[in-house]
């Protein structure tokens, strides 16, 4: 079975802005992504056995706002493939509100935060309510760590160590570190290697192999290839497409004598039964 932990939902332009629409074209160096949901789509390039994490996403500060109830409709529509998050944007009223209906009232199982592309910081303590909401009801986190394409999103919200800081304080919470972290990679090892249940995911790397080598090379020197979920970032790639792009990782070292990746841990990060990891595969 493949777990897909991190694939998006929303219906794309009508839940952006003409801003994120028009600084988006800088998400993939030379390739403008079509940003359409199609569940169809989606299930057509992944494995039959495939399960998936899907989340909207809340941002005022970057012009994106997908409502929860769109998402949980979605989810509804699909309840044997699909896990839905809800999420959260804490800069704005109400927020504490919409996080108790969408577990409650919607039945979503997780919550989604973009702390850089929101304006706010993960280790906030005006955010306590939220930690201590997902220690109470056992909700996994889910945070975009590393780079954007929003001028407006500052860069310091989104840096690993903040969620060192959130992990000490509530280390009940499962915690997941979108993208590696990338491109500050190490520092994401580094945090979550310390913190029983911090992990991180390789969403939307694949595309950018050097780099990801590079990356995986570090969890594999730190011994931490337990802590890694696959993911994809859909719709800005696939899993079919990441799954090929990881495997052939090794492939670019021939002829040289840089170490290779394990490709017994590639495999088993690719088939890690992530819902397990984090609580999901009950209820």
């Amino acid at each position: 079975m493949i777990i897909d932990v991190h694939s998006h939902v929303w219906e794309y332009p009508r839940h952006f802005g003409d801003d994120f629409r028009c600084q988006a074209i800088r998400a993939r160096a030379g390739v403008e992504v079509d940003l359409t949901v199609r569940y169809e789509d989606y299930r057509a390039t992944c494995p039959a056995d495939t399960r998936t994490i899907v989340f909207g996403g809340k941002a005022k500060l970057s012009d994106q706002w997908v409502d929860d109830r769109y998402v949980a409709e979605y989810v509804a529509a699909h309840p044997d493939t699909l896990i839905g998050f809800l999420s959260l944007d804490p800069t704005q009223e109400g927020w504490e509100r919409e996080m108790r209906e969408g577990r409650e009232e919607l039945g979503l199982r997780g919550i989604k935060l973009l702390p850089m592309y929101a304006g706010f910081c993960p280790d906030d303590e005006r955010l306590d309510p939220l930690w201590r909401y997902a220690t109470q009801h056992l909700l996994p986190v889910l945070l975009h760590t590393g780079t954007t394409f929003m001028a407006q999103a500052p860069l310091e919200y989104t840096l690993p160590r903040h969620i060192d800081t959130v992990a000490r304080r509530f280390p009940d919470v499962k915690i997941i570190m979108a993208h590696l972290g990338h491109p500050y990679e190490g520092e994401c090892v580094v945090t979550f290697r310390k913190h029983p249940n911090v992990y991180a995911d390789v969403s939307a790397l694949h595309y950018r192999p050097f780099q990801l080598y590079h990356s995986l090379m570090l969890v594999q020197e730190y011994g931490v290839w337990g802590k890694v979920l696959f993911g994809t970032d859909y719709p800005f790639t696939t899993v079919n497409e990441s799954i090929a792009g990881i495997r052939k990782l090794n492939d670019m070292l021939e002829g040289t004598k840089l170490p290779r990746l394990n490709v017994e841990e590639i495999e088993a990060m690719i088939h890690r039964d992530s819902l397990a990891i984090l609580g999901l595969d009950g209820h």
